[in-house]
C-alpha cells in the first residue's frame, strides 16, 4: 500500500499552519512551524509568488488531504461518493471524512494523531459495534459504537492518549466512556461543528475544472 514516509513537519510549513501531524509535540514549543513558520526548501524563505487562482485551489485540496493523511486517489474516490450525496459537495466530503473510522479514534482521543489511529486500527486494536475492523477507511454511522479491544486496554500509547485527550476536548456529537474505552457517534456533524481550517468550496472549484 502506497504511503507518505517522509518527514511530516514539512507539510505544516508547507501549508504554513499546524496540521496536527506529529501529536503532543505539535503542542509544545518543539513543534517545526513554531521554530520555522516558512516553507521548506533552499527558497523557503525568498520572496513568495503572487498566488493564482489555482495555486490557492490546490493549497486548500492540499491542506485537506494532509489532515487526514489521505493520498490523492483515496481522496478522490471520498470527493466522487460527496458529488453522488444530496447537499453541499463541500461539506458532504468533510462529513465523509470526518466519518473514516482512523478519525473516530483520534477525535475519541484514543490515539494522539490520525497517523497513530490508522496504525492502531490496522493491527486490530478496534471494535465497532462489537466487531472487529483493521480498515482506517471504514465509515462509521449514527449510533455506532467504537471500543477499545479489552486485550488492547493496556497497550501504553492507547492509555497515554486518553489521558492526554483532555487538552483537545471530545466533539459534542460524540461522547466518550473514558472507564470502558468506548466513544459513541451521537449524530453527523454538521460542518459548524467541523472545526477544520479549510475552505471547502474551493476544493470543490479545483476539481470542477478536471
Amino acid at each position: 500500500m502506497a504511503r507518505y514516509i517522509g518527514p511530516v513537519c514539512r507539510m505544516c510549513r508547507r501549508e504554513g499552519i499546524k496540521l496536527f501531524l506529529k501529536g503532543e509535540r505539535c503542542y509544545t514549543d518543539k513543534c517545526a512551524i513554531e521554530r520555522r513558520s516558512y516553507p521548506p526548501g533552499q527558497h523557503g524563505q525568498g520572496r513568495g509568488k503572487k498566488a493564482t487562482e489555482y495555486s490557492v485551489q490546490l493549497r486548500e485540496k492540499q491542506k485537506l488531504r494532509r489532515i487526514y493523511g489521505m493520498l490523492e486517489m483515496p481522496f478522490r474516490r471520498f470527493f466522487a461518493l460527496a458529488e453522488r450525496q444530496r447537499g453541499v459537495t463541500g461539506e458532504n466530503l468533510v462529513t465523509l471524512l470526518e466519518r473514516r473510522l482512523d478519525n473516530m479514534v483520534y477525535r475519541m482521543g484514543f490515539s494522539t494523531s490520525r497517523s497513530e489511529a490508522r496504525q492502531l486500527v490496522r493491527h486490530g486494536h478496534f471494535l465497532v459495534n462489537q466487531r472487529r475492523v483493521t480498515i482506517p477507511s471504514y465509515l462509521v454511522g449514527p449510533g455506532d459504537a467504537v471500543q477499545v479491544k479489552e486485550a488492547s486496554r493496556k497497550v501504553a500509547r492507547i492509555q497515554e492518549s486518553v489521558e492526554l485527550a483532555q487538552r483537545r476536548g471530545v466533539p459534542e456529537w460524540l461522547e466518550v466512556d473514558k472507564e470502558s474505552f468506548t466513544g459513541k457517534v451521537r449524530a453527523l456533524p454538521t460542518r459548524t461543528q467541523i472545526s477544520l481550517p479549510v475552505n471547502e468550496q474551493l476544493i470543490v472549484e479545483l476539481y470542477s475544472k478536471v
